[in-house]
């Protein structure tokens, strides 16, 4: 069985230290394989907002792959939005905006979907979308293919169309074609699964959205929460992986499971293969 931890909006700056601790307990508890952190991973992008973020991800103690989100470019800052947008970002995570990491049953791959001079909105380039397009085709069989940007590609509420991704469709329709499985974004602070649009789904791919992860930035009443995703290909069910939203209960000072999806991924010939004695971890930190 493998597990992946999907978080997103960690906000800090804005973080309840509670939340914080609990969430760290919820990762030491389930020891997924991999965390991905799907931006705006502080308030500002402020120095001293990275630096806890760092330290979040570092009492973690698992691989975590992380791409930046629009409040991770300084809003007021005008010289370092200009010169130098990610230069906090980059001393906290590192210079790689775009990683990937690869292993006998997960291939995820991050996608900066960011723009410096388009303030809060989002775009994904023909560039990058080529780019993981490739790599999917080249993932191997019994692998989960995830992408992971900020931005969302699906919206659940009409309100939600204008906090969609430039380059959507084309994103979409080319990473369905090239057997994406789960398309992984944050930004508006809503959790919910759903599949791509009928007309440009061609492999049973699905959008899942985490909402706000520690942050006191909630939406609408709705409360802290995380996504576990669990894909076990060596089952004969291997075209199904199960989605669990976790959110904080305030009353149990902890995360506690509160909905579960079962999403079919129609790719055919799925097969387990034979473990890589090497295996391949790529960008994360």
């Amino acid at each position: 069985m493998t597990s992946v931890l999907h978080l997103s909006d960690l906000h800090f700056g804005t973080e309840q230290p509670a939340v914080v601790d609990a969430l760290v307990g919820l990762v030491r508890a389930c020891q997924p394989e991999l965390v991905l952190l799907g931006g705006d991973i502080t308030q500002r992008a402020r120095s001293a907002q990275f630096a806890a973020a760092r330290r979040f991800v570092d009492r973690l103690a698992v691989p975590t792959l992380v791409v930046p989100g629009n409040h991770d470019i300084p809003l007021f800052n005008i010289v370092a939005r200009l010169l130098d947008p990610y230069g906090n970002y980059r001393r906290a995570f590192g210079p790689d905006r775009e990683p990937v990491y690869s292993s006998d049953t997960l291939l995820a791959i991050g996608v900066d979907s960011t723009r410096p001079q388009r303030h809060k909105n989002g775009y994904v380039s023909s560039r990058q979308i080529e780019r993981v397009a490739r790599l999917l085709d080249g993932a191997r069989p019994g692998q989960l293919r995830i992408v992971l940007m900020h931005h969302p590609l699906v919206a659940a509420v009409e309100s939600d169309q204008v906090n969609l991704a430039g380059g959507r469709e084309n994103a979409m329709r080319v990473w369905s074609q090239a057997g994406a499985d789960l398309l992984l974004g944050g930004h508006i602070h809503l959790p919910y699964v759903a599949p791509l649009p009928a007309r440009i789904n061609q492999q049973g791919t699905w959008a899942v959205q985490a909402g706000t992860a520690v942050s006191h930035r909630i939406r609408g009443g709705v409360p802290n929460s995380v996504n576990i995703i669990d894909w076990a290909p060596e089952r004969t069910r291997a075209s199904v992986c199960r989605v669990q939203r976790w959110d904080y209960l305030v009353s149990a000072n902890s995360f506690v499971p509160a909905a579960e999806h079962e999403l079919a991924l129609s790719r055919q010939a799925w097969r387990p293969v034979e473990p890589d004695p090497l295996g391949v971890a790529l960008g994360y930190r």
